[in-house]
């Protein structure tokens, strides 16, 4: 069955022209909690793997060190990153990146053979 997005969520994926998908709030996502307060803070969408939902999260700049993300469940991200919930519903090969007045949100084909 699949997960129903919010009326936000929808909104952003029609503003984009995107399909929504929306995470099952079981399935996990990478995120580094301990960047979240720095800027700007960004969202990558990869394909779904091994019950993950493809998301990886992080604030200021990325890192490729192997403890930068830590699992979490997409049903918590409301408690560690709100403003990235209007966005959860893209789809595979999207990307977000976001700071105060400031949005950019765009799809890369590349991403989806990672």
């Amino acid at each position: 069955m699949a997960i129903q997005p919010t009326n936000e969520q929808l909104s952003v994926c029609q503003r984009f022209s995107a399909e929504a998908m929306a995470p099952d709030p079981a399935e996990k996502l990478g995120i580094a909690i301990s960047t979240l307060q720095k800027l700007p803070l960004t969202a990558v969408r990869h394909q779904a793997v091994n019950g993950t939902c493809g998301w990886y999260i992080w604030g200021g700049e990325y890192s490729s060190d192997p403890d930068f993300y830590q699992p979490l469940h997409a049903s918590h991200v409301l408690r560690y990153c709100p403003q990235i919930l209007p966005y959860l519903a893209l789809p595979p090969g999207w990307a977000v990146v976001l700071a105060p007045d400031y949005e950019d949100v765009w799809f890369d084909e590349n991403r989806l053979a990672e």
